[in-house]
């Protein structure tokens, strides 16, 4: 018997965490952290609806928080096995987990101090920055395409093209003479993204679980990007002004680096000074360059000319809060990246402050923005938005970008299932928002899958 509970991820595009039980083994596929409003995060995130000690292996898709940022908790409360994931996720997790602990340890701070003020007793974060070393000792990284056994079943991990390191993950049972095999999708990312390769094709397996996020969307073409990105950065710079671009520590920022590099080296952007002002951020780019297995053709061939595609003449990496400082004293046109990507909190926020009021800048939006958040004020334009609890008007150019989505869109998603649909015997769709993910589910079912399930949050299915 093999049966799946989907305990995160469901209905919903975070905290993914999906339970796969066979006579012998549990393995879990991802443990992220739910985000959502504080009041109810905590306690989603504090309890797991099954026993951490229960649990044989874990499995991570990729390095992203709302696919690894519980598993800290998960071992805090009894994990003891296996972690396994790619060899580039194995150290991603690290600066990812630490960063995720500094918010915890800052938030909790946060919440105390109001439930101080209302008498009530002060909670703990879910986890602090001591307890990330005893999952590091628990993770094993593998290659891609190189199989692997747990208690007798059989892992192979393949390129998902979503970010440095993402993988799906292709499983393979023996139920009592039984063959399944069982495919994991993770997050699946677009063909033709920069830096990274595009997905592999699965084709020989029996059931699927198949993200969802932009199922009932398509995005932007991606092949005239930079151009038009060159095109405002030269607007801007003309007339004098700043290019600010809030952005996401991991992936975001190094394709911006290399678009920027190439635009550079094909001198469609002047040798202006380009800062990325995030240590975390800084972090990962170091660790990109340790995985050139994970590079695609063109950056590839870009090697055979350049020592460093995440380095340039005029490109800087600031560390220290006083270099991040100092950026606001520069007053001749400057591009500068910081987190966070949704403009919430870090380092981006000084630079807002003290550059949207002034309509020689522009501000541009490279990545999804939740509703209530500060980069979706400014994406939306409004005339006066709350920087650290401040009124500022926004006087400066906003541009947005939805081209440079790292997930597959309804036609992205749609080419992939096909290409395997002969095999298909169950396709489960998860991580999306219900019209989302039941539009998805919808489109499986015309293109011929015969059984699609969009389960709900805690649901079991025996396969």
């Amino acid at each position: 018997m093999i049966k799946i509970t989907f305990t995160g991820a469901a209905e919903s595009v975070t905290g993914s965490r999906h339970l796969v039980d066979t006579d012998n083994q549990r393995i879990l596929l991802d443990c992220g952290l739910y985000q959502g409003r504080r009041k109810d995060t905590y306690e989603r995130n504090l309890n797991f609806p099954f026993d951490p000690g229960s649990v044989n292996s874990v499995i991570l898709s990729h390095a992203h928080i709302d696919h690894i940022g519980n598993v800290p908790n998960l071992v805090k409360k009894g994990f003891r096995g296996d972690i396994h994931c790619t060899l580039a996720t194995a150290d991603l997790v690290n600066i990812m987990l630490m960063d995720a602990a500094h918010i915890q340890e800052n938030d909790t701070e946060f919440v105390n101090k109001i439930r101080n003020k209302h008498k009530e007793p002060p909670i703990e974060p879910l986890y602090n920055r001591n307890d990330i070393a005893p999952v590091l000792n628990l993770i094993q990284g593998h290659g891609y395409n190189h199989s692997f056994k747990l208690n007798g079943s059989q892992v192979t991990f393949r390129d998902a093209g979503h970010i440095m390191g993402s993988a799906i993950s292709v499983m393979e049972f023996d139920d009592n003479g039984r063959k399944l095999s069982l495919c994991y999708t993770g997050d699946l990312g677009r063909p033709n993204l920069p830096i990274i390769r595009d997905p592999f094709i699965v084709t020989d397996s029996d059931v699927l679980i198949i993200e969802s996020t932009y199922g009932d969307r398509l995005h932007s073409d991606i092949h005239n990007v930079y151009e038009r990105l060159a095109r405002i950065i030269n607007q801007t710079i003309d007339r004098g002004g700043k290019v600010i671009i809030p952005t996401f520590a991991l992936e975001r920022t190094q394709e911006l680096i290399y678009g920027l590099h190439r635009l550079s080296l094909e001198r469609k952007i002047p040798e202006v000074p380009v800062y990325v002002d995030s240590p975390l951020a800084t972090d990962a780019t170091e660790i990109f360059r340790l995985h050139p297995e994970c590079f695609d053709a063109e950056i590839n061939e870009l090697l055979r000319t350049v020592d460093d595609p995440f380095g340039f003449r005029h490109l800087h990496y600031t560390r220290t809060t006083e270099q991040s400082k100092m950026l606001n004293n520069i007053e001749t046109p400057v591009i500068i990246l910081a987190g966070s990507g949704m403009a919430e909190s870090g380092r981006i926020l000084h630079h807002l402050k003290n550059n949207i009021g002034n309509p020689l800048n522009t501000v541009i939006i490279v990545g999804w923005q939740s509703e209530n958040t500060l980069g979706r004020k400014i994406q939306d334009k409004m005339p006066v938005v709350p920087i650290f609890g401040e009124p500022f008007d926004l006087r400066c150019q906003v541009e947005v970008f939805d081209e440079f989505s790292a997930h597959a869109d309804h036609n992205d998603l749609i080419n992939w299932v096909k290409q395997g649909k002969e095999r298909w015997q169950k396709v489960f769709v998860v991580h999306g928002e219900p019209a989302s993910s039941n539009a998805f589910a919808g489109s499986l079912k015309d293109i011929g899958i015969k059984e699609v399930i969009v389960p709900e949050l805690g649901q079991s299915f025996t396969v």
